[in-house]
């Protein structure tokens, strides 16, 4: 099989991207895998299909899969880069509407950055320890006293396994410090099953449980990860609800190529 591949990456989030309007891809794990892999493959965090959708209101419809070959819940860096890519095949313009897993995504884009209205999340769990929210996929969400030095790897996936996420097939697991007015986020990320450069839901995730925790003032919320910066704005609806949510942030074309697989 020769696939023509895409390349994007946001804040260091990167994913593989084909267009698959003609559904000439069929879903195979393993070919996922592959591609996926870095020491043998293209190397990705995650391998996205622009589809068709059926969807009057829709341009286009997104199916995502984490690196480990499953199709996934939603990725909000994985939405902003195939928004950036539809942009390129001459689907849209500046502005849009797609179909995702968790629901319809609306986006703009202006300059090198892409911002994507995420889904309301109804119900922000905060609890002494911890914080839990699904920003589009589940996220738990805690603070740190120094996020430079933290074991995000061992601790994320001790935290991802725990018997009370065994419903949900785990939990990504965030990490956050905050200095000078600024989130610090890291990730670790399930079926990637490592820390990312960045995590788009995530980052909204931990936005929002800093300011829902007191953390932090001023929204929107300035967030920094490991492969750069993104902002999230969004309004707070009662005690635990959380609405008009925007992930911000820049994405970028990396290269496109062939991939032959053999098998």
């Amino acid at each position: 099989m020769d696939l023509h591949f895409f390349k994007y990456q946001g804040t260091g989030n990167d994913f593989v991207i084909i267009d698959n309007r003609k559904k000439s891809f069929k879903n195979n794990t393993k070919l996922i895998q592959k591609i996926c892999d870095r020491r043998f493959g293209v190397g990705a965090d995650g391998f996205i299909l622009l589809e068709e959708s059926s969807m009057d209101l829709c341009d286009f419809k997104m199916v995502y899969f984490n690196a480990d070959g499953n199709e996934s819940s939603m990725c909000g860096n994985g939405g902003r880069c195939i928004v950036a890519f539809a942009k390129h095949l001459g689907i849209i313009n500046s502005e849009t509407t797609f179909e995702a897993v968790d629901g319809l995504h609306s986006a703009i884009i202006k300059g090198d950055s892409v911002n994507l209205k995420m889904v309301d999340v109804p119900t922000v769990n905060i609890s002494k320890d911890a914080c839990f929210l699904d920003t589009g996929s589940p996220h738990h969400v805690t603070f740190v006293d120094d996020i430079d030095d933290f074991d995000v790897f061992t601790q994320g996936r001790r935290i991802r396994n725990l018997p009370n996420y065994d419903t949900i097939n785990g939990t990504n697991v965030n990490f956050l410090q905050v200095k000078n007015g600024v989130v610090q986020v890291r990730t670790y990320e399930r079926g990637v099953e490592d820390e990312t450069f960045s995590c788009g839901t995530g980052v909204t995730a931990a936005a929002i449980t800093a300011k829902m925790s007191n953390k932090i003032e001023d929204v929107p919320v300035k967030v920094s990860t490991k492969g750069g910066n993104l902002e999230v704005d969004f309004e707070i609806e009662g005690l635990n609800a959380v609405k008009n949510i925007w992930l911000k942030g820049p994405t970028e074309f990396v290269f496109e190529g062939d991939y032959y697989d053999k098998t």
